[in-house]
């Protein structure tokens, strides 16, 4: 499903691009489809980010579960 849409958004970007050649396109339009982009972009980030900080605080409290139950192990 994935695929298909980046295939169908690639198309839609040759329509457009196409029509930006013929001078049928708005600047202004595209502009905005620039800024609603970006602005989902860094969402998108921030996002990441958050998730990916929650990850790393997961994993160093699992290394320092494994650190102390390999202790136990060792006795």
């Amino acid at each position: 499903m994935v695929e298909f849409l980046k295939k169908a958004m690639d198309w839609v970007l040759e329509k457009e691009a196409e029509a930006a050649k013929q001078c049928y396109v708005n600047p202004k339009d595209v502009e905005k489809q620039i800024k609603i982009l970006e602005e989902k972009r860094t969402q998108l980030r921030k996002k990441f980010e958050e998730e990916d900080a929650e990850f790393g605080h997961v994993l160093s409290r699992l290394s320092l579960i494994k650190a102390n139950a390999e202790k136990c192990t060792t006795k």
